[in-house]
């Protein structure tokens, strides 16, 4: 697997591309930190399946502890007609 600053993936994106598909990985790093990888897609798959996303309702039926909402039903100000 090979690292490259971002100025420089910027500038050879295409080469990037073409090692990913050869089935070479790509780290790219920024002020010497690595932020993003680019992976061939059969590798990205089976990282993150299809189907396997959750939606965000989904997500909070989900929530360890559950979550208990109370209705106040006392009305918020007077309304005059």
């Amino acid at each position: 697997m090979r690292t490259i600053q971002l100025g420089l993936a910027k500038a050879g994106l295409s080469a990037i591309v073409e090692a990913a598909e050869n089935g070479e990985p790509t780290i790219i790093t920024r002020h010497g930190k690595p932020t993003a990888r680019v992976v061939p897609v059969d590798e990205g798959r089976k990282l993150y399946p299809q189907g396997s996303q959750k939606n965000f309702a989904d997500l909070l039926l989900e929530f360890p502890g559950g979550i208990e909402f109370e209705r106040n039903e006392a009305p918020s100000r007077d309304i005059e007609f």
